[in-house]
């Protein structure tokens, strides 16, 4: 029994030894991009859901936790004038939401479904395991216009 105990907290010791030496925490840290909209998330808040310019998406990754939830204002002309956000997970997730807002202001609706989550991947640097938050911030711009043309219909009915 005294045995396991003391192999026990001997590999535990190894293991913060491995986790904590300096040349590994850089392979493990986030990018900059990440860093930079994790600690200064752009376009955090609400709009009106109920005005009829506002589109709502909401979105989840049950594997992991995250749930997104990214809303755009659009203008008469189809321009999309502001665009908010709110996500709960991690900085992967919070980052790719954050610069899906930026993106998506200033364009048309029909520019905004072209946003890819490869695209958002790529300008963020994210690593493989984390691919699953761009492809939740493409997910939730599609569910945010998607809610927004759904509006458009009742209104013109």
């Amino acid at each position: 029994m005294a045995i396991a105990s003391l192999r026990n907290s001997t590999s535990l010791l190894l293991f913060t030894r491995r986790l904590f030496r300096p040349e590994l925490n850089g392979l493990c840290s986030y990018h900059t991009k990440v860093v930079d909209h994790y600690e200064n998330p752009r376009n955090v808040g609400t709009l009106d859901k109920n005005d009829k310019n506002v589109g709502t998406g909401l979105v989840g990754a049950p594997a992991c936790g995250d749930v997104m939830k990214l809303q755009i204002q659009v203008d008469e002309n189809g321009k999309i004038i502001d665009a908010k956000f709110k996500t709960f997970g991690c900085g992967s997730a919070i980052a790719s939401s954050s610069l899906a807002t930026e993106w998506v202001k200033g364009k048309s609706v029909d520019e905004a479904l072209k946003i890819r989550n490869t695209d958002i991947a790529k300008e963020l640097c994210l690593p493989p395991v984390k691919l699953h938050c761009s492809m939740l911030a493409e997910d939730a711009i599609k569910a945010a216009l998607s809610d927004y043309r759904i509006k458009q219909q009742d209104k013109k009915e």
